[in-house]
Parts: structure tokens; sequence; C-alpha cells
């Protein structure tokens, strides 16, 4: 099993990217967020799952371990295949979906397009307890974060920035800003540059 690659990227499409290792051109599928911040001809390494069916072999890939292990929870999840894991891990960053597991807001899940109230459910009861444990007792902290988090999405939208644009700058502001205010300051001036 490929667990790693790292090289060249040679071609950007919406949902995957193609990575040249030596002679090797590998299909790559990514969260959007990394097709947007990936540049062709730039280095990129990748903590890669594969996933392996009969009829078909494919290369899912991730910034971190973190989030390598993330996807592979929500797999764990009955009803939830690679590609509809890779759609939730596309909602925003990975404390933002951990925060939405331990608020157990369906609502957060339901934008997933092929997520329906009962699989966001099932999702939340099936992930919490091992979310729970992952985060030693800091739940408090993301639930605040949760709720900055959504302010400062809100606000983006009606100011006509869309949802990705919206989502990529939040995944860019420094997690040491707490108060909603100063998240926005800060988005806004990530868009700004874009």
């Amino acid at each position: 099993m490929i667990g790693y690659l790292s090289g060249t990227v040679k071609a950007i499409r919406k949902n995957y990217i193609i990575l040249a290792t030596d002679y090797v051109g590998y299909k790559v599928f990514v969260i959007p967020q990394l097709s947007l911040t990936s540049e062709v001809g730039k280095k990129l390494s990748l903590y890669i799952h594969t996933h392996v069916r009969e009829d078909q072999l494919a290369l899912y890939g991730f910034t971190s371990t973190a989030e390598l292990e993330f996807f592979e929870l929500l797999l764990t999840v009955s009803g939830v295949g690679p590609k509809l894991a890779l759609s939730v891990m596309s909602l925003a960053d990975l404390a933002m979906i951990k925060s939405g597991i331990v608020n157990e807001d369906p609502a957060v899940f339901t934008k997933v397009s092929g997520i329906g109230r009962k699989t966001a459910e099932r999702l939340i009861v099936e992930l919490k307890d091992k979310i729970s444990e992952d985060l030693g007792g800091k739940e408090e902290d993301l639930r605040e974060l949760s709720k900055a988090h959504a302010d400062v999405l809100d606000v983006l939208l009606a100011l006509g920035y869309s949802r990705s644009e919206a989502r990529q700058a939040l995944a860019e502001i420094p997690k040491n800003l707490s108060s909603s205010e100063e998240r926005i300051r800060e988005a806004l001036r990530l868009l700004a540059k874009q």
C-alpha cells in the first residue's frame, strides 16, 4: 500500500492532482482547499490513504497525519465511503469538523451532498466518543471555536464571498484569535490579499 508520496505537482483539477515522483504520475484525490493552494511545478508531500476495491485503486492525499487519521476514522462509519469522507473533510478545517461532532450538530454535515439527516446523526453517534477521547477534555475549547467559526462564516457569506473562499480564509486564521471580531478582521485581511 502507498502511504506517502513526495513529488512535483504536474496537473491540478477540482478534486484531484497529478503528483509526479521520478517517472510516475499519481492521480491523488484531495480536498478542494488543497487544489486551490497547490501550484503546478511546485513540490508537494502527501500522506496517502490507498483505497482498494475489486474494480478500482484510488489514492487520497492529505498534508498531515492528523487529516489522514480523521479521514480513515470517517471511513469506519457505516454508509460513508472515501468520496463522501473527502466531501466531509472539505467542509472546513479539522477542528471545525470535530466541533460539529462534539456539539452534536447534524446541520453541519447535511450541507454535504449525499449526507441526509440520518447519516449525519449516525456519523455523530459513531464518532463522538472517539473524538472526545482524542481531545482529552478540550471539548469546551472546541465548542467556543465552533461558535466563533460560525459567526465568521455567516459574516463572510453576507459580504458576498463564496463558501469556498470563506472556508479557505477560515483555515488560515491563527487559532490564538479568540473573539469573533478579531477572526472576522483577520479573514477579511486574508481575503483582500487574494
